[in-house]
């Protein structure tokens, strides 16, 4: 079963081509997403890699994570599932006005 892992604190630079021949040391990869800007269509700094096994996936996270990547110390752990993540406060009146700044 895939397991999908939340890489962070990438450099702008760091490609998917970069982050596959990283990952590809610890085992078969199934994905790789380097997250965009909508807009300007530029890296925010984090990706998703899918790994093909538990085994590949653990042994990615004690070899890479705080490893040094394009001069950045990574992060590398289990992605949490979308209904989990805590997307912080979306109380808009607190800001004054009570209308979403966007």
């Amino acid at each position: 079963m895939t397991q999908k892992l939340y890489v962070g604190n990438l450099s702008y630079n760091t490609s998917e081509g970069a982050l596959r021949t990283l990952f590809a040391e610890y085992g078969e990869i199934e994905s790789v997403n380097v997250i965009t800007d909508r807009e300007t269509g530029r890296p925010k700094g984090f990706a998703f890699v899918e790994m093909a096994t538990e085994q590949a996936a653990e042994a990615a996270i004690s070899g890479l994570n705080g490893k040094s990547v394009d001069d950045r110390e990574i992060k590398v752990d289990r992605a949490k599932p979308q209904a989990n993540r805590d997307r912080g406060s979306r109380d808009y009146g607190s800001r004054g006005g009570g209308r979403p700044r966007w």
